[in-house]
């Protein structure tokens, strides 16, 4: 390489990311990001290295397929790997799972993660709901102290559906009707002061004395404080599970009384609606993943992609609680 061509091309290095510079490393040093990834993988898959089918430990190495180290059960005979049974099984292209990863953290869309990876928008979108298949169930146990919930609603989305039941709106569109009604999904949300929070979406139209019982209750103390706006279902049901509740009456300017406020909850629900804008609407169907993504970064508990590719694998269930 001539001396000009040198001096061109490190001064590319100040632009790449942390990622890049430790693959760079890697081969540099004669790995490949290839080795760095399988090893990475094969540490989860020791930590609960057993058979998949029936669950036996009693198993022997049996050769190398797609550069995984591949396992025979010996009571049933079945062949696995590191990634069987987990939701990464049978993806490709294990060398950009760490790099994807970064996307992730970052909040980046479809098309940029493809991008910047060099693969088809199809991968990163098969990648996205994945990777968030099992770090979406990463929540707490439950809410103590005192604890706020508020419902927010999103117009329901068949985004990406084959079979509509209804006329497409084209670029995104607005609701028929005035209001709260089956035309929007209700998300609700509970957290309490230490910043353990919990969402649920409850279906369409306004929420119900019943989806609280059936998605509260089980996750809150018995001698929790709710607090709520003046939503006539938080009373009926604060009042059935027998627990104490303060509501806030919003409509009438009041929005702190003590310590019986909801502005934790309710700047959630502003940071989520901001964090969704740029994905210009999302598929109801694919609500439930995109809640989760949003609890791991505004929770930030996983913090590096090794950390993250680890959880999607299983290996740590139940990170973020404390």
């Amino acid at each position: 390489m001539l001396p000009a061509e040198w001096i061109s091309f490190i001064a590319q290095f100040a632009h790449l990311s942390q990622r890049q510079r430790q693959a760079g490393i890697a081969l540099l040093r004669g790995n490949s990001p290839h080795d760095a990834t399988v090893a990475l993988l094969e540490s989860v898959a020791q930590l609960r290295l057993a058979c998949p089918a029936c669950h036996s430990v009693h198993l022997h190495r049996h050769g190398h397929a797609h550069g995984l180290q591949r396992y025979r059960c010996v009571p049933c005979g079945r062949t696995f790997n590191a990634l069987t049974g987990t939701p990464l099984a049978r993806l490709r292209h294990k060398t950009l799972w760490l790099d994807y990863t970064d996307c992730l953290l970052a909040s980046d869309s479809v098309r940029k993660a493809a991008l910047q990876l060099g693969v088809h928008r199809n991968t990163t979108f098969r990648w996205r709901h994945r990777f968030l298949s099992l770090a979406k169930t990463d929540r707490p146990h439950g809410l103590h102290g005192i604890a706020e919930a508020d419902e927010l609603y999103l117009l329901e989305s068949e985004k990406g559906s084959r079979n509509m039941t209804r006329p497409a709106r084209h670029r995104g569109g607005h609701a028929h009707k005035r209001g709260i009604s089956n035309e929007q999904v209700c998300i609700l949300v509970a957290r309490d002061r230490t910043g353990q929070t919990l969402d649920f979406v409850t279906g369409k139209g306004a929420l119900t004395k019943a989806q609280l019982h059936h998605c509260l209750l089980p996750v809150i103390d018995k001698d929790v404080l709710l607090v709520t706006d003046g939503h006539a279902a938080y009373r009926a049901f604060a009042r059935e599970a027998g627990i104490s509740h303060q509501a806030v009456n919003l409509r009438a300017g009041i929005r702190v009384q003590g310590a019986a406020h909801v502005q934790n909850v309710n700047a959630y629900h502003s940071r989520l609606r901001q964090w969704l804008g740029p994905f210009h609407g999302v598929a109801t169907r694919y609500l439930p993943n995109y809640l989760g993504w949003r609890w791991i970064l505004d929770a930030r508990r996983i913090r590096s992609p090794e950390t993250l590719l680890k959880v999607t694998l299983g290996a740590f269930p139940h990170l973020t609680v404390t």
